[in-house]
This record gives structure tokens, C-alpha cells and sequence, in this order.
């Protein structure tokens, strides 16, 4: 039997491997997000310093939040992905998709303010309805 030695070379909360393209991922994420907001009749989103700086905090912070931050990005573009062809199928039909862009819209950012939780660096509010 060979046991393999535990790696002290590098911190007990650091990844086994390193998170590739976790900005790109939360990037895309907003951008579908954005096109959500654009269908419920919301403003704009300016994106707060919190989330900005989510990948490089949540990859400094490592261990459990890191991987709870990863699967929680996953979760989010598991919702997004359906949930924006199929607001796009209502609207090529000529059908108003606003109540339901809003309600997904509304989940993806409660779903976010739980991910940037995971860093102290604060929150952000979500956009305005246009008037």
C-alpha cells in the first residue's frame, strides 16, 4: 500500500488546483444578468466595488468559501442559461416577458448578494426601475 504524503507546501486553505477563469465566469454571469434587467425594465446595474473585486477576494479567501463561491457561480448560470432562452423565446413570440425577467432577475441577485457574503467587503443594491 502507498500512501501519499500530505502537500505542506502550501496552505491547508489554498485549492488543489487553481480556479481558472472564475472572473470570467462571474463576468458573464453579470452579462447575462444584465440582459435579464434589461428584459424586467431595470436600469443599468453599475457594479459595486464588492463586485468587482469578488474573484480576487474569494480566490484570497480559498478553502470552503472558494469552493462554496465556485458552486454557487455554477447554480447561478445553471438558473440563468434557461431562464434567459426562455425569455427570449417570449419575446419572439411578441409576448411580454417583464414579470418573468423581473422574478429571475430577482433570484440571480439574491443568489449573488449570498456569494458576496462570503467576502467582508459588503453588498450591493440591485438596479432601478425605469420610470
Amino acid at each position: 500500500m502507498s500512501a501519499v504524503p500530505p502537500d505542506f507546501s502550501r496552505p491547508a486553505n489554498a485549492p488543489a488546483k487553481p480556479p481558472q477563469g472564475l472572473s470570467m465566469r462571474w463576468n458573464a454571469l453579470h452579462d447575462a444578468a444584465g440582459a435579464v434587467a434589461a428584459m424586467a425594465g431595470l436600469d443599468a446595474e453599475k457594479p459595486s466595488a464588492a463586485m468587482r473585486g469578488f474573484p480576487s477576494a474569494i480566490r484570497d479567501a480559498g478553502g470552503w468559501k472558494l469552493e462554496l463561491a465556485e458552486q454557487g457561480i455554477a447554480d447561478m448560470s445553471a438558473m440563468l442559461q434557461p431562464g434567459l432562452a426562455a425569455l427570449l423565446a417570449v419575446n419572439a413570440r411578441g409576448q411580454d416577458a417583464t414579470a418573468a425577467a423581473l422574478t429571475l432577475w430577482r433570484e440571480f441577485h439574491a443568489a449573488r448578494e449570498a456569494l458576496l457574503a462570503l467576502v467582508p467587503q459588503g453588498g450591493s443594491m440591485g438596479p432601478r426601475r425605469s420610470a
